[in-house]
């Protein structure tokens, strides 16, 4: 479920770009929802390998390898940027949503078939998952810290001294970010609260849908 909701993600990106006039990731062969392509050792592999063992299986992140995309091409550099910037995000959100449908279809399965129980409590976890993983990935790229989604959005709202300051923070990678997660823990929290309440949201709609041990969770 991670895996995919990454590779959507990136793929979302590398879509809309080209639709925008911008061919790069499209000509780099990573606008396909083949994993392989969008593969980052560090991001992809090792951090959420890293992160299953540290939490004792409570937790996992991870991100694919960005889509390189170039700006300049856009028939609309503002509108062009927005979109793209946007796709991923909506991508993860719509997926936490299709989900929620998946689990309750394998719900109302589940009572129609009852010896398949087993099997589709199985999948409604993996369902679960995804919702999560989904939303977490929406909203943790909504955090307008440069080189996240939600900076380039930030970006186009400020004016344009302040935005050229502002989107200079870019130089610093992924330094601020993890600074802000390693260090400010709390402040995580808040910026992660939107993801956690739709989780309790989509929650509260699937429950009466779930299967064996689900059931009513």
């Amino acid at each position: 479920m991670l895996v995919f909701a990454m590779v959507a993600h990136e793929y979302a990106h590398g879509a809309v770009a080209l639709q925008q006039g911008d061919d790069t990731a499209y000509s780099l062969g990573r606008v396909t929802l083949n994993p392989i392509p969008h593969i980052d050792p560090w991001m992809s592999l090792m951090l959420p390998t890293l992160l299953w063992f540290l939490s004792h299986g409570q937790f996992t992140f991870g991100g694919a390898k960005p889509v390189p995309v170039n700006s300049r091409k856009f028939r609309n550099y503002r509108r062009g940027d927005i979109l793209v910037s946007a796709a991923g995000v909506t991508t993860n959100f719509f997926l936490a949503l299709l989900w929620s449908v998946v689990f309750i279809l394998l719900g109302m399965a589940a009572r129609a078939a009852p010896s398949a129980v087993g099997v589709l409590e199985t999948a409604q976890r993996m369902m679960v998952q995804g919702i999560w993983l989904n939303l977490l990935l929406c909203f943790f790229n909504l955090i307008p810290i440069p080189p996240l989604d939600g900076s380039h959005l930030v970006y186009h709202a400020l004016p344009a001294r302040l935005g050229s300051r502002y989107r200079g923070l870019q130089r610093f990678g992924y330094l601020p970010l993890f600074a802000l997660m390693f260090l400010f823990q709390p402040a995580m929290r808040i910026l992660l609260a939107p993801a956690i309440g739709m989780m309790n949201v989509l929650g509260r709609v699937i429950a009466p849908y779930g299967v064996g041990p689900l059931a009513g969770a």
